[in-house]
């Protein structure tokens, strides 16, 4: 995984983490990899790792078994309103950057419809 400079290192690794468990990479009730395993595997800290999963966790994405580790959560309408919110702000970055290009409404439908095809 390559950092940006634009954001904490923990925050990209929540979202990596969290597209992987929307894409169905990890699915529900999958044990996620240990916390030495995901800092080691992405050359940084522990504690950045633990931050990251400290707030997956929080939200309720992950859930923390005792001795036995990370787990993704198998609540369906949580996943799928995560989903709901990522599909959401990648929208809005998108609709942002094209109007900050000065690209109307119009020219936007149509590039989208081109792209799609």
């Amino acid at each position: 995984m390559k950092f940006k400079d634009d954001r904490p290192i923990y925050v990209q690794i929540q979202e990596d983490l969290c597209r992987q468990i929307i894409t169905g990479k990890l699915k529900p009730s999958q044990k996620i990899p240990s916390v030495r395993n995901l800092a080691t595997h992405l050359m940084v800290n522990v504690n950045t790792i633990q931050k990251a999963l400290k707030q997956m966790t929080t939200s309720g994405l992950l859930i923390t078994k005792r001795g036995e580790g990370n787990f993704v959560t198998n609540d369906k309408k949580l996943l799928e309103k995560i989903k709901k919110d990522i599909i959401k702000s990648e929208q809005s970055k998108f609709v942002h950057n094209m109007k900050a290009l000065g690209v109307s409404r119009i020219q936007l439908n149509l590039i989208l419809t081109e792209h799609l095809k």
